[in-house]
């Protein structure tokens, strides 16, 4: 039990949260690009922090690497909050928010899909690295843009 729910009701509700997240990032990302801040950059925060701290209640024995991740993404959901005026400051912590989710929902992908986790069985290894290694190189050019755009725009 977790927070009153069993523990699959409360795993549900936390993917519910990272897919928010997820899409609503992207969506801010995107407009970022454009120049623009999207009107879903609360949202995105939001549930950018509830996905961490949800993340945390999980039963766990030690420090593991989603939580070290909730940690940094929790850091730069802050940064975000408070860059006020600061384009390029909001634009990078956004961006570095959202590559984080994106990292461990890659992780749990690879951990919970069977298929998945036959060509990654121990959680590394080349495909594990490789989909990772792809998705760093898309939020590297995401972010690029997005900080241009976002930098240079109304």
């Amino acid at each position: 039990m977790v927070l009153g729910m069993s523990l699959h009701t409360y795993t549900v509700l936390h993917v519910v949260i990272t897919l928010v997240e997820l899409l609503a990032g992207l969506l801010v990302v995107l407009a970022l690009m454009g120049g623009k801040k999207s009107g879903l950059s609360g949202l995105f925060l939001v549930s950018a922090a509830l996905t961490s701290i949800t993340g945390f209640l999980f039963p766990f024995h030690g420090v593991t690497p989603g939580i070290v991740v909730g940690v940094l993404s929790l850091v730069t959901t802050g940064l975000a909050a408070v860059a006020g005026g600061h384009r390029k400051l909001f634009a990078i912590a956004a961006v570095v928010t959202l590559y984080f989710d994106a990292f461990v929902t890659i992780a749990q992908l690879f951990e919970h899909v069977p298929s998945l986790h036959a060509l990654a069985p121990t959680g590394g290894g080349p495909v594990f690295g490789g989909a990772q290694g792809v998705l760093l190189i898309v939020f590297v050019v995401l972010g690029w843009k997005a900080n241009k755009g976002y930098a240079a725009g109304s």
